[in-house]
């Protein structure tokens, strides 16, 4: 029996006598403490590229684990590169190397807030903490990572949720969509941001694909900084990488100062006539090109959206990622030339975005929350055939 028929016999909520399209379920294992949470619909014909199961992992920070899909001549495949939820509950256990809950970024969808990207700051003594001046203020965020090579510079990145768990989850099912909610009582995240937040987040699978909603409110009493992302990692099916094609409707790109660190180093560039010019229509092939960059000043479509596409000609089948939140600033685009994936990230914020290191007038993308303000980050994926 495939994961997919043990998920669907495992549905269990239907909100009417004709929700049959549509199931939500919580799965086993555990992850973070709380089981997995799976959407699931039933395929139409075999003709069309579709999305059919999505996984969840609420107490790992809502991680949109896996989403798979029917190819037509391939059957019913993952679209995301994650070991099995077995595997993920044994290496997201928050030991030495899931300080912050960073195994939850290596794979699946992590969900980043209140920041995504790197964030440097002045190291603690003890080689945990950084000291970041944002608002006028001093917080400490945890170095929480650091490049491999020798005397690499530890700093924040990816937020402070990746680990932690959401409460009142609350599945439904209908004719027309299958949905997960949950949310988290952030309060100043343990010390490390300012005033307080409410985090609530809606993944939602319908006819047409898959949504990601993530509401950030100030609860608190003083402005704070928000910015969210989200992590996926999306393979090539083709397993061929080279002939692989992306599109980023971006016209310059941060440089960085090496592929370890990663760090912006304030200069930012025109994309055309390079090769990490990935705006024309159809988008570029990846050949063997290393991309580990901030894709910015985004063209947006007439309904104001941001639409990225990951296309794999071989596989017949590509991925709309559409940024739908104005607030969407930037895509992050990770591709190692000996993988077959890429880590294709649609954020609010630039890298560095309190280091005043760009160029003035430059949005680094972070929204300003007043007491009370919230704001949503809203991401959708739907599949066409190129």
């Amino acid at each position: 029996m495939t994961r997919l028929s043990q998920i669907l016999l495992l549905s269990v909520v239907t909100m009417s006598a004709n929700a049959q399209n549509f199931k939500a379920a919580r799965i086993q294992p555990e992850a973070g403490g709380l089981p997995a949470v799976s959407l699931t619909r039933q395929q139409q014909g075999d003709a069309q590229p579709q999305i059919l199961n999505v996984e969840v992992l609420p107490g790992r920070g809502m991680n949109i684990y896996q989403v798979r899909a029917f190819l037509p001549g391939r059957g019913i495949v993952d679209l995301f590169g994650s070991p099995s939820l077995e595997r993920a509950a044994k290496a997201m256990n928050g030991g030495p190397e899931d300080f912050m809950g960073n195994q939850s970024f290596m794979v699946g969808g992590a969900i980043l807030a209140p920041y995504a990207n790197r964030i440097r700051g002045k190291l603690s003594p003890d080689g945990r903490t950084i000291a970041v001046q944002m608002l006028g203020k001093e917080v400490r965020l945890p170095a929480n990572w650091k490049g491999k090579n020798p005397g690499a510079e530890p700093h924040a990145m990816h937020g402070l949720i990746m680990d932690r768990p959401f409460q009142g989850v609350r599945l439904s099912a209908g004719a027309k969509r299958a949905a997960v909610t949950a949310s988290y009582d952030a309060g100043d995240f343990g010390g490390h941001w300012l005033s307080k937040t409410r985090l609530t987040v809606t993944t939602t699978l319908d006819r047409g694909g898959f949504e990601l909603a993530v509401t950030a409110k100030n609860v608190g009493q003083e402005p704070e900084p928000m910015g969210i992302g989200w992590h996926p990692y999306f393979v090539f099916r083709s397993g061929d990488r080279r002939q692989a094609r992306i599109h980023i409707p971006a016209k310059v790109r941060a440089m960085v100062n090496n592929y370890d660190d990663v760090f912006p180093t304030g200069q930012i560039v025109p994309l055309a006539g390079t090769p990490f010019d990935f705006s024309p229509s159809g988008g570029a092939a990846l050949n063997q090109t290393f991309v580990d960059d901030c894709f910015f000043e985004l063209r947006k479509d007439a309904a104001g959206r941001a639409v990225a596409e990951i296309i794999d000609p071989a596989a017949r089948y590509g991925l709309r990622v559409i940024g739908i939140s104005p607030e969407i600033r930037a895509f992050q685009m990770y591709a190692p030339p000996d993988r077959s994936l890429v880590a294709l990230e649609p954020q609010f914020n630039l890298a560095e975005p309190f280091s005043g290191i760009y160029p003035a007038g430059t949005d680094t993308g972070m929204v300003t929350l007043q007491p009370g303000q919230s704001v949503t980050y809203r991401v959708r994926l739907e599949m066409f055939v190129p």
